[in-house]
């Protein structure tokens, strides 16, 4: 099963626009989330010491926790700074076995961080010079590199501000 061709294209994109017109509201129409931010997300990694390497050394967040997981006995949970307040967190299950990482229903398809146009660019030039194979911006998105981190993750280093897509204020 492929992407949807002519037809069933045309209805998709219908059936879109359909959604647009019940459910979004213009900014002053919208109202008041309920939410009060992310606190934190949490994966499952593989491997503890190579995920915050990955994290930390690599991409710059800051690791800023790393417990027993009060679930788990011999689990860490550990967090790391990824800016405003956000914490990206991460389990291990010793003695657990975990399929790899792959796109579902209900599963991450991929995880956006912002980053300033400064960042970007450091962090292509470390991506090449570490050989880690990327996609971006040469492929048409030039804001974007997705890259996978250890555990198979999908990350997006997105030169865009929060609260924007595609230079679009959204609130």
């Amino acid at each position: 099963m492929g992407e949807p061709q002519g037809k069933e294209l045309e209805a998709v994109r219908a059936r879109r626009e359909e959604l647009r017109a019940a459910y979004l509201r213009e900014p002053g129409k919208r109202p008041e989330t309920t939410a009060a931010g992310v606190h934190h997300v949490a994966f499952i990694c593989r491997d503890v010491e190579e995920t915050i390497r990955f994290y930390q050394e690599f991409l710059g967040f800051p690791l800023v926790e790393l417990v027993e997981n009060r679930d788990y006995a011999g689990s860490s949970h550990f967090f790391f700074d990824i800016g405003h307040g956000n914490l990206l967190g991460f389990f291990d299950f010793p003695g657990h076995e975990h399929p790899e990482q792959h796109e579902t229903i209900g599963g991450l398809q991929h995880m956006a961080l912002s980053v300033t146009a400064e960042q970007f660019d450091a962090a292509k030039q470390r991506l090449d010079a570490a050989g880690t194979e990327y996609l971006g911006p040469d492929r048409g998105v030039d804001n974007s590199l997705y890259i996978r981190d250890p555990n198979g993750l999908n990350l997006e280093l997105y030169r865009e501000r929060l609260g924007y897509f595609e230079g679009n204020a959204l609130f």
